[in-house]
This record gives C-alpha cells, sequence and structure tokens, in this order.
C-alpha cells in the first residue's frame, strides 16, 4: 500500500513528503535557511532542520542522497568540506549544484531518506558518489558528480569524458549504464556557444553518440513498446562553465519489476526532435514509471512550456508556468500511464512528492512562485535562478510522484535483454582513461 503523508506544518518547519513503497518508508523533503550569513551557518540550520524531519518521520540515520545548490562555484569546496566533517563515514551521496536559490540564500538543500529498518533494508554508503540502497530485492543505486577529466575544451569532448566517469562509478554499486532510470545533466553557460555550436547542442550530440546502441532498462521492459528507450532526465544550466552528471540506476532480479518510458500527447518526444532545435536530438524520455508489485515511482524529466516542439507563451513567465504545469499534469495522469500500457496507475499534480523549479530571471520569481502555490501547496520545493536549454523559455520544473495500482492485477511480459554490439566509442586522446569502453563495460 503506498501512503502519502504531509505533517501540518508549524512556522518554520519544512513541507516533507513520507511515501510508503512495499512497506519501506521514503521521506523527501527540503530546506532553505532562513538565518545565518555565512554558508556554515546556514549548512548548520539546513541540515538540522532537516534532521529533524527525518526524526519525525523514524528514518534518522537514513539520509542516502542530497541535492546543494549553491549560489556560487566558489561556495562547492566549502560545502563539501562541511559536509564531510558532518557526516563522516555516513555521507550520503551528493550533488553540488552551482545554482543560486531565488530567495538569496547561500544554500537550498533536497534531501532523501529511507527509514532504516535492520534486515529488511541496507544502506551501503560507499563515498560521496555513490550510495546503494537495499529491499525488497530492489537495489536504487545513486551515483553523483560524476565530472570530466579532460584537459580538452569543448563541450562535446567534456561530455564524453563525463560519461566515461558515470561508466567507472556505477559498477562500483553493481550497476551498468543501461540500468540508469534518471539523469540530472549541470552544464554551466548552457546557452552560450562553444565555438560555432551551442553549448547544450553540443552537449546532446555526444550524448546521442554515447547512448548509441546501450539497451537501456531491456532487463524490464514490457514487451512490444514502440519507441526508443532512453531514461528520463534534466539538462540545465548552472553558474560559471562545468559540467556534471548524476544518475540514478535500478537493479531487480523480480519478475513484477518493469520500467516504462512515457511521453507526453501534447508534445513531440524529444529524441525526434527536427534538426531546428539541436543537430543531433536530447535521447531522454518525457518521464519514466518504475513499477514494483503495486506502486508505481514515476520521475519527471525536466519539463517546460512547449507543446509539439514549440515554446509556448514567449515573454509570459506566468503563463509559461502553467502550460508547464499542465504538461506535468497530462504525462502522469491516469489517462497517459494507461496510453502506455499501465492502466489503473497514474498520480494528479497533488500527489507531486517534490519538485524543483528552475527560474531564467530572477525578476520573474515572485510570479512563477505564486502560479505554483496556488496550484500545489505545502509541497517539498526548491527555486533556483538556472538558465534554461532555450533563450525564450524562462522556467523549467522536473518532480517525482507515486502511484499505487488499482483494479485487477497487472499482467505485462518482460522482453528479453538485447546484446550490445555496438563499436568501442572512447574517450578523446587527451582523458586518462581513453583507453576504457562503455560497450564493453556493458557487455
Amino acid at each position: 500500500m503506498l501512503i502519502h503523508t504531509l505533517r501540518p506544518l508549524a512556522r518554520g518547519e519544512l513541507p516533507y513528503r513520507a511515501i510508503e513503497l512495499e512497506g519501506v518508508r521514503h521521506v523527501l523533503t527540503t530546506a532553505i535557511p532562513g538565518h545565518g550569513e555565512t554558508l556554515p551557518e546556514q549548512m548548520r540550520e539546513g541540515i538540522g532542520s532537516i534532521e529533524a524531519v527525518l526524526e519525525q518521520c523514524e528514518a534518522s540515520g537514513g539520509l542516502v542522497h542530497l541535492a546543494v545548490f549553491l549560489a556560487e562555484p566558489a561556495l562547492v569546496a566549502p560545502c563539501r568540506r562541511w559536509l564531510r566533517g558532518h557526516y563522516g563515514a555516513e555521507m550520503p551521496a551528493v550533488s553540488f549544484i552551482p545554482q543560486p536559490p531565488c530567495d538569496g540564500s547561500l544554500v537550498g538543500i533536497e534531501a532523501m531518506a529511507v527509514r532504516p529498518e535492520p534486515g529488511k533494508v541496507s544502506i551501503e554508503r560507499l563515498n560521496e558518489h555513490l550510495v546503494v540502497v537495499r529491499h525488497n530485492n530492489l537495489a536504487w543505486v545513486f551515483a553523483d558528480q560524476a565530472v570530466p577529466r579532460t584537459s580538452a575544451e569543448g563541450v562535446y569532448e567534456k561530455t564524453i569524458c563525463t560519461y566515461q566517469h558515470l561508466l567507472r562509478l556505477l559498477p562500483k554499486g553493481g550497476a551498468r549504464l543501461d540500468q540508469v532510470v534518471r539523469t540530472w545533466i549541470y552544464l554551466g553557460s548552457i546557452v552560450a556557444n562553444d565555438g560555432d555550436e551551442q553549448r547544450y547542442k553540443s552537449l546532446n550530440r555526444a550524448r546521442s553518440e554515447f547512448y548509441q546502441n546501450v539497451p537501456f532498462l531491456s532487463d524490464h521492459l514490457p514487451e512490444g513498446l514502440p519507441n526508443p528507450v532512453y531514461p528520463a532526465s534534466t539538462g540545465i544550466g548552472t553558474e560559471g562553465r562545468g559540467l556534471c552528471i548524476s544518475a540514478l540506476a535500478v537493479l531487480s532480479e523480480r519478475e513484477d519489476v518493469y520500467t516504462v518510458p512515457l511521453e507526453n500527447p501534447r508534445q513531440t518526444a524529444a529524441y525526434d526532435y527536427s534538426a531546428a532545435y539541436s543537430p543531433r536530438s536530447p535521447k531522454f524520455s518525457r518521464g519514466l514509471a518504475l513499477v514494483a508489485g503495486p506502486d508505481a515511482t514515476l520521475f519527471i524529466s525536466g519539463t517546460a512550456s512547449i507543446t509539439h516542439s514549440e515554446t509556448q507563451h514567449i515573454g509570459d513567465p506566468a503563463a509559461q508556468t502553467a502550460e508547464t504545469l499542465e504538461n506535468i499534469r497530462v504525462l502522469i495522469s491516469e489517462e497517459n500511464l494507461a496510453r502506455h500500457g499501465l492502466p489503473g496507475y497514474g498520480a494528479k499534480l497533488e500527489q507531486l512528492a517534490a519538485i524543483r523549479v528552475y527560474v531564467k530571471r530572477l525578476q520573474d520569481y515572485p510570479v512563477i512562485r505564486e502560479v505554483i502555490q496556488r496550484h500545489l501547496s505545502d509541497l517539498p520545493t526548491l527555486y533556483t535562478v538556472a538558465d534554461v536549454c532555450r533563450p525564450d523559455l524562462l522556467v523549467e520544473i522536473e518532480g517525482i510522484a507515486f502511484s499505487s495500482r488499482t483494479g485487477p492485477a497487472l499482467q505485462l511480459h518482460r522482453a528479453a535483454r538485447k546484446a550490445c554490439a555496438g563499436p568501442p566509442f572512447c574517450c578523446p586522446a587527451s582523458c586518462p582513461d581513453r583507453s576504457t569502453c562503455p560497450h564493453a563495460i556493458l557487455g
């Protein structure tokens, strides 16, 4: 049974969601410190508030993942040192994201935890890049902060090397690239030029070539899917010129675990975009449903004010926000899940468990927030200043929702796993891991 829980909030308390997935409690919450002028002061307040929520939810000691949003790139190193000193060997997997919180704080924090239960839930914290959570014959592998190790300046080369780092991280947690269900790609100056090509388009070119012949999720696909299969994903801008990728992979031998990529009937699939938007189209799904027994986790990719493939409501942040929420509503609806072969699943907007809102222009934050709060109240939400991948898009929203199966038992047939037969595709010469072949690792 899947249960959404939201505690009534007193002044100063954090919104959170506590979700029971097959009897295991998962907790999502966000913290924006309201006091303190220095990073250590704000980190103490933010982490202290999160730990108070986890204690209330009986999930103390169960923190597995943090996404830490910082006002500038220079704060990444001191924030990492603070977290290492605070958590020591209990350090969760962490993404450090140089995106300023919209309210002017130095830091904003998104947290995920599970309730530790000996004999039922195990948490393996390998390092700050990698944490593995196991329960009910499922393994959730959080792989964070893959970065390029190359002297090459181009985004294309940096993206290839960053994916190579991800390929080295995943096997340490027992996972492969083709088992990834969700990625987050953070690219500084995302709409600026990289030579003669926009930086985001260079990233898409590298991602498209790197994903070639990767049999994504084929261990857990229903038969007869008509479309290409890619993870859910967000590609978003950051301060500075850096690049990093974080990912979530899911492993299971269970016959009742399925992954179904989701597309939106209001939108052209991103991987079918014309060359006018990018010479190599973005390779991701609009969302992804992970079904485990009676419960489904719905990963919502970065979503914007786009119908078909065109930007809507140019120059109007309120209308773009409303259009974006409508896209999310349709994507996770019961009607759309049924359209994808998952009748009885689906969620409403108010059943979202957490969202991130990326705001292109800080001056638009009040109106964007007002629209979201009109539709969604007391929801764990982080608002950050971040460039969106098109110059005319003013807001992007991603999130996660949960659903329980209603009606008769679902019957799906798993597709046979396809063999990986692609040619080697190696790092550029400047990368120290040039000899590593992703197809060899996958095979």
